[in-house]
């Protein structure tokens, strides 16, 4: 006699170890998406922040260009550069960069126009110091900037020497 066995039943569903091995595989693959956008948010946080800081070399550009117009050194200390200047039209002016907290000030004829730094960007440190030369006069900048949106509290330096218009 010939006994048939009947397959069927065998294939109506999923065994236990399938559903494990199809749990764990979207588990893993759930854990590697997850862990490339962690990596891809950190990446684009860095970026924004070094962007940020590069950017604050425009606190630099515009002090340097104002110092190169000026003709002559009304006051000057660590913190406070005082300039006498002109304006397009050939008017005397004054223009002073001041160290206010940890922000740098811009003012005209004494009035403050505003603030050359971001409000996410924090100066540490600025420091002007003359020099004086047979030949002319010149202003050394050091600049220490920071993110306030870095957790690492890094600070980026940025420096100059600029020789003042009337003196070259």
């Amino acid at each position: 006699m010939i006994k048939v066995t009947n397959y069927k039943n065998l294939n109506d569903g999923y065994t236990i170890f399938e559903l494990l091995f199809y749990i764990s595989f979207f588990a893993l693959l759930s854990l590697l998406v997850i862990n490339a956008m962690v990596t891809m948010t950190k990446s684009f946080k860095e970026t924004a922040i070094q962007a940020e800081l590069a950017q604050s070399g425009s606190i630099m550009e515009k002090m340097s260009r104002e110092i190169r117009q000026a003709y002559d050194i009304s006051s000057i200390n660590s913190t406070d550069l005082n300039l006498n200047t002109t304006d397009s039209a050939g008017a005397e002016k004054t223009v002073e960069f001041l160290l206010s907290g940890s922000n740098v000030q811009f003012l005209e004829n004494s009035v403050l126009t505003g603030n050359l730094n971001a409000p996410n960007i924090v100066v540490t440190g600025l420091s002007f110091t003359q020099i004086i030369t047979a030949k002319g006069k010149a202003v050394k900048i050091v600049l220490s900037v920071r993110s306030s949106n870095d957790s690492l509290a890094r600070v980026q330096d940025f420096y100059d020497t600029v020789v003042l218009r009337g003196n070259y």
